[in-house]
């Protein structure tokens, strides 16, 4: 277990062609919500996790011919880590609303519709969950939105498909 403050640093240099390799670890490092500190150097709050994530992506960029190295690392005073804290947060914030104002958009469509909409928020709030390490108020209101548009998708039957019959056994 980590200490409290300590954060995983990814210090990492990707070729710029081909562009694939770069884009790739662009897309990993962003479905982790790292906050970018400069170019080429992500952080995260370190836990196991966290820190396999983020060695996994240095396995990546070196095999794409970069450079990479993890470190574990503090701010240099609790200000600074507020603010990383506070700017990781409010990104998910963004997430959120966006899940919220989906929800409510959903609110007036069909069963079958309203269904396609509650399958797809609930992965889109897993997928947020994920990387929100500061979670924000408006992740219990995006909850509650996508429950609440469940409920009513509930009652209007729907097709079943692989996916629904998976969700519901997790």
């Amino acid at each position: 277990m980590e200490q409290p403050g300590t954060w995983v640093l990814l210090c990492y240099r990707v070729p710029r062609e081909p562009s694939a390799p770069r884009i790739a670890v662009w897309r990993r490092l962003k479905r982790l919500g790292v906050a970018q500190l400069v170019d080429g150097l992500v952080a995260l709050p370190a836990d196991a996790y966290t820190r396999e994530q983020l060695g996994w992506v240095a396995e990546q960029v070196v095999e794409a011919g970069g450079t990479a190295t993890v470190w574990l690392g503090r701010p240099a005073d609790a200000r600074q880590e507020r603010e990383l804290a506070a700017a990781m947060a409010e990104a998910r914030r963004a997430e959120y609303l966006a899940v919220i104002a989906e929800a409510e958009d959903a609110a007036g469509r069909d069963g079958a519709a309203r269904g396609q909409a509650v399958r797809r928020l609930r992965g889109e709030l897993r997928r947020i969950n994920r990387r929100d390490y500061f979670p924000p108020p408006e992740a219990e209101r995006a909850r509650r939105a996508v429950a609440h548009l469940a409920r009513g998708a509930a009652d209007q039957p729907a097709a079943d498909t692989a996916s629904d019959v998976e969700e519901r056994q997790l």
